[in-house]
């Protein structure tokens, strides 16, 4: 047998690595992300109050995040993020919660000092007066802090962002404005005004020369992961009729910024949300393997984070879901609990088998 030497063995070897690595797609990719990547936990003379009203609901309610670019830092590659309506400003400025804390004799903490809610503007927080605090009240302040972080970190795996747009009326609380078409155009002008157009991944870039995008990720496939490193893909995280209204006058996409949550056989199906891993297993096995990007669920609600529990994380790992989101990326600093969602490897992001 002819010598050949190790120093031209192992550059082939590296060749053929580079050379596959290149033909990596964007949905070969496995992350884990944040749900409701903003909050901060309710003060807790507020939530024991209310824990009085409804513990159901404040149980699902206690789980709080270190800040975006925290989680960033750690290996998340996932966010989710709330927003509502305020073209004025001032909508949702001086919550109701801040008066009870003070009708309980006791001072709140410090609350929006710089007045940002004063500012017209998409807000972004959880529920209004109840679950208001956010490490970045303004959304475009939470866009920003993203892509700071992006520009510091340039080669980031694709960073991937749910939008749930808010305007769900809470009993006793300040009724939010629809979000309705100058909503949505607001939305994607927000996103427009913080992040050049080479850093998003929009819908028109991924459907290039086909009829529709759905044909375009069934047949052509996402694109290369090399291609769009450093980049961000925004999804609108709604139900059909807020995506139709989101659509209207553009339903191809051209112009639009978020894909949405189309169910398959419509022209913009592309990137889908199933939520429960065990009961939809199978499905969401079969929408991977025809080129969706999903995005599940590891927990929920913060149910298997008090017992502990890993079967809703391993039925999501398993069914190859792009995107698996957590409230508990690290153990509960609010009550006793070991559960931590990471993969095997100590990451939070994997290329899949």
């Amino acid at each position: 047998m002819r010598f050949i030497p190790f120093c031209i063995i192992t550059f082939a070897v590296f060749s053929l690595i580079s050379c596959k690595s290149e033909y990596v797609a964007l949905n070969h990719i496995q992350v884990i992300g944040s749900h409701n990547s903003y909050k901060i936990a309710i003060e807790k003379p507020l939530f024991d109050y209310l824990f009085r009203v409804d513990e159901e609901k404040l149980k699902s309610l206690e789980y709080t995040h270190i800040s975006l670019e925290e989680q960033l830092n750690l290996g998340l590659r996932n966010l989710e993020l709330d927003v509502f309506y305020d073209p004025k400003g001032g909508h949702f400025s001086k919550p109701k919660g801040l008066e009870i804390v003070r009708s309980l004799g006791q001072e709140p903490l410090g609350y929006d000092e710089e007045l940002k809610l004063n500012q017209p503007g998409l807000k972004m927080f959880h529920i209004q007066d109840i679950d208001f605090r956010s490490h970045a009240l303004l959304f475009t302040d939470g866009l920003k802090a993203l892509r700071n972080w992006s520009d510091q970190n340039p080669n980031h795996t694709p960073i991937i962002i749910l939008i749930n747009t808010k305007d769900q009326e809470v009993p006793q609380t300040r009724k939010p404005l629809a979000f309705d078409k100058n909503a949505f155009n607001a939305l994607d002008n927000e996103i427009r005004s913080v992040f050049k157009a080479d850093q998003i991944i929009t819908p028109d870039n991924v459907r290039g020369n086909f009829e529709t995008l759905e044909e375009a990720v069934l047949t052509k496939g996402w694109p290369s992961l090399k291609k769009v490193k450093g980049k961000f893909l925004f999804v609108l995280d709604e139900n059909e009729a807020k995506i139709n209204t989101y659509l209207e006058g553009d339903e191809t996409q051209k112009e639009r910024v978020l894909f949405v949550n189309s169910k398959e056989g419509n022209a913009n199906a592309a990137f889908r949300i199933v939520n429960d891993p065990v009961k939809d297993f199978d499905y969401i096995k079969e929408l991977v393997k025809k080129g969706y990007m999903v995005r599940t669920r590891a927990d929920a609600a913060t149910k298997e984070a008090r017992t502990n529990s890993y079967d809703k994380f391993e039925k999501a790992k398993a069914t190859g879901a792009q995107v698996i989101s957590t409230d508990y990326y690290l153990p509960s600093t609010l009550f006793n609990s070991d559960y931590k969602v990471i993969f095997e490897n100590g990451t939070y992001e994997k290329i899949k088998k």
